[in-house]
């Protein structure tokens, strides 16, 4: 695996290990990132602020009054090396309940329509499939995950909307993702998840995670609004759609 080192101003540095979506180049950046994350943890990398994974490349800051570019590649060029090899992490595994009916769902249609399928195959295959959560990004919480099956893909929409709900659950080229809060969006909306993505309340504010993998689990109107009144009155966890969490012992192998 190759790999490119870019400057990005005078306080960081990005590792490019491709220009792909794909399952090896995150088990890269993940490692070269825990990595880092070690070191750190022990006292090691003084200077290095913090790190922000993407699908394929790891930006590290760093402060230039505590250290500089080439003090800082010195030191992660063994990391980079070793994460060339790293092998995939086994997230936590998800399966989150999702309202594929009526106003949860504006562009179902037009998607089956444009794919020439019905509206309950677009439904079973979205609902059907594991997605990895490659990266957080765009919103805070929002994940971006893949890969979606190749019968589902389409480009984004031609006309952005202005606001997307929360919770909506999109897809676009071969990612599905949910939007943690509302905001302008431009991907195909097939329905929408009652759970929420991001709670700046939490020990770690983001649900999901690089690295974790998520199911869908189709539910009713109701279903949903009562998934969404029971979050509200402290009633449900939405740890409680967390299906497993793999052991130290797991990951290291």
């Amino acid at each position: 695996m190759s790999y490119r080192i870019l400057d990005a101003g005078d306080a960081a540095l990005t590792i490019e290990f491709g220009n792909i979506i794909d399952p090896a180049l995150l088990a890269a950046v993940n490692a070269l990132d825990a990595a880092i994350q070690r070191l750190q943890g022990a006292g090691e990398l003084p200077g290095v602020i913090e790190t922000m994974p993407t699908f394929r490349s790891l930006t590290v800051f760093f402060d230039p009054l505590a250290t500089d570019r080439d003090t800082v590649l010195a030191a992660l060029q063994p990391l980079i090396d070793a994460a060339e090899h790293g092998t995939p992490v086994d997230g936590r595994h998800w399966r989150l309940p999702v309202c594929y009916e009526g106003e949860a769902a504006p562009d179902l249609a037009e998607v089956a329509a444009t794919l020439g399928i019905c509206t309950d195959e677009v439904i079973a295959l979205h609902s059907g499939s594991a997605y990895l959560v490659y990266m957080l990004g765009f919103l805070p919480g929002f994940p971006f995950m893949g890969d979606l099956p190749e019968r589902l893909r389409l480009p984004r929409r031609a006309q952005p909307r202005v606001r997307v709900p929360a919770g909506s659950v999109a897809i676009a080229t071969a990612l599905t993702a949910i939007y943690p809060w509302e905001s302008p969006g431009g991907w195909h909306l097939l329905g929408r998840c009652p759970i929420p993505l991001f709670d700046a309340r939490r020990a770690s504010p983001s649900l999901l995670a690089a690295g974790d993998q998520v199911r869908f689990t189709p539910v009713s109107s109701d279903e949903c609004r009562a998934i969404e009144a029971g979050l509200a009155n402290g009633e449900i966890d939405p740890m409680q759609w967390l299906e497993s969490t793999p052991t130290p012992a797991e990951n290291a192998a």
